[in-house]
């Protein structure tokens, strides 16, 4: 660079008949301002946050806007405070009954210390990422399978506030952790088809003599009100009539009630012992 100026400044000198202008002094001068001007002017923007160390050691935070450094002396690290959406990838877990299956999840957090966030953790991205894996083998491990098909809300409580506490020393807060699917082998899921298959018929034949009890005991009060109200029969007789006719059978038994055939048994009855 000094090289570089006494060149110019030597063709300059040339071109003046060998004499070099006083304010030609200030070109160095401004561009060694503008260095460090670049050096020292900083814009952090609104989801943004300054840890700046100076000489090694923590100075302050900075918020957002144009702030000002010292150059070479103090060394700012911008750190995002904006809600992180990250992926857990999928791991397999052996549930409380010796299911293995395989699940994911999806993390939400932000920094809510940027000071304890740089400071306390080297990689607070791969730190919590490592967390959240750890956490999700170890909560849905204690788990049964039916409780981490059905009880999903209750798990994601349990998953957030363990892994919530964990990043709490660096500075990191977790809002949610979702699990997002629970991946289940062949085997598995064609033993779960049985297994639904068979309540669904438990429950036809159940629901289905349920039916049987509750018609038998309507027809045990209905046999008990005709035999009380002997004109209930002959009306329930006239009707079966009814239903009777509106089929085009060929052949129609009529069925005669007890109350006609008896005379006719007796005057049988008579007449056989007459003889």
């Amino acid at each position: 660079m000094t090289d570089l100026w006494q060149l110019t400044f030597a063709q300059i000198g040339r071109s003046n008949g060998g004499g070099i202008s006083p304010w030609m002094w200030l070109i160095p001068v401004v561009i060694v301002v503008l260095i460090i001007l670049v050096k020292a002017l900083r814009v952090l923007k609104e989801y943004e946050r300054g840890v700046v160390l100076r000489l090694g050691r923590f100075h302050m935070t900075k918020g957002p806007g144009l702030r000002l450094i010292i150059p070479w002396i103090d060394k700012m690290t911008k750190m995002p405070v904006r809600i992180v959406t990250m992926d857990v990838p999928s791991q397999e877990v052996i549930t409380k009954d010796n299911v293995s299956v395989k699940v994911n999840a999806v993390v939400y957090f932000k920094v809510v210390d940027p000071e304890r966030a740089f400071l306390e953790v080297e990689e607070y991205l791969q730190a919590t990422q490592q967390i959240a894996q750890t956490t999700l083998r170890s909560i849905l491990g204690q788990a049964e399978l039916d409780e981490l098909l059905s009880n999903r809300d209750e798990l994601n409580m349990e998953l957030q506030t363990v892994v919530d506490k964990l990043t709490d020393p660096w500075g990191i807060k977790v809002t949610t952790v979702e699990v997002k699917d629970v991946e289940l082998t062949e085997e598995l899921k064609r033993a779960m088809a049985k297994q639904a298959e068979a309540e669904r018929e438990r429950r036809a034949k159940v629901i289905h003599a349920e039916g049987e009890f509750e018609a038998s005991k309507k027809l045990s009060e209905a046999a008990g009100v005709m035999s009380t109200e002997p004109m209930a029969l002959q009306l329930r007789y006239l009707q079966t009539l009814t239903e009777i006719s509106v089929e085009k059978n060929s052949t129609i038994i009529f069925p005669l009630p007890m109350d006609i055939v008896k005379p006719l048994l007796g005057l049988l009855e008579k007449q056989t012992e007459d003889n």
